[in-house]
């Protein structure tokens, strides 16, 4: 299966996946003079209104992806586009925000990765994430478990670790650190009904399920994801017209960089 990120497949949901990212953004406070890096910037599609709402500021993407930057170039939001890893990144120049939207819960070691971004600010810079916590939830437990059933020799999960910690781990690690404002919010998304799959299949492929298509070809994968469906109609029963209703938990958090 491709390894790539699909911008297609990422952004067929775009509407669901914009707000929790403006959510976050307006929850960022006042900032000092500095540049815009927005870490993770995928399809770009929160660029706009990060150049709306920090005009004059100069905008980087910043991503890892090279089919995604390409799509975040074409928006014409951000000054500079950038292709880096966020584990090793260090910026050119400190930056006066540090965005990052539904990107971090793919890297290890947030106890080291947090405060080492807090650090690459600005004095009186601010970081601000927003992460899915929507790996307990029956939709990520039924991809996973599928994948073990149909595949048992490449998915074993019984060493798993959630990749997001609780609200409570996060503000015992942050709060000695700069000034914290931290909170969860669970979206009750109405999925659409569509002819190829179960709607929260489909919202999951590009994204949740993307660690399990990669290690598949594209006959098992198809075996998979017809599999999921069956599963996930059980879980999450369409309704009369075919839509469906998922609840999809997400933290946020803005950090501030003592001046």
């Amino acid at each position: 299966m491709q390894r790539d990120w699909n911008p297609e497949s990422y952004l067929a949901f775009s509407d669901l996946r914009l707000r929790p990212a403006l959510d976050l953004l307006c929850a960022v406070p006042d900032i000092p003079q500095g540049d815009i890096v927005d870490l993770g910037c995928g399809a770009g599609n929160i660029g706009a209104a990060l150049a709306a709402r920090f005009p004059g500021r100069r905008l980087i993407g910043l991503d890892r992806s090279t089919a995604m930057l390409e799509t975040a170039g074409k928006a014409l939001a951000y000054d500079r586009i950038e292709q880096a890893d966020i584990t090793t990144w260090t910026p050119a120049r400190r930056p006066a925000l540090i965005y990052s939207n539904a990107v971090l819960h793919w890297l290890p070691e947030h106890g080291q990765l947090l405060p080492r971004l807090l650090g690459e600010l600005v004095p009186g810079g601010v970081l601000a994430v927003q992460m899915p916590r929507q790996q307990d939830s029956p939709a990520q437990r039924i991809l996973r478990e599928v994948a073990a059933e149909l595949f048992p020799e490449r998915f074993d999960w019984s060493g798993w670790q959630a990749p997001v910690a609780a609200p409570a781990e996060y503000a015992s690690l942050l709060d000695p650190v700069g000034a914290l404002a931290l909170w969860e919010t669970e979206y009750f998304q109405r999925l659409e009904p569509s002819p190829e799959g179960h709607p929260v299949r489909l919202f999951s492929q590009s994204t949740a399920a993307r660690p399990m298509l990669e290690k598949m070809t594209e006959q098992e994968a198809i075996a998979y994801l017809v599999a999921c469906d069956g599963a996930l109609e059980q879980a999450y029963p369409t309704r009369a017209d075919g839509s469906v209703f998922y609840p999809f938990r997400r933290i946020f958090f803005t950090l501030r960089k003592a001046s």
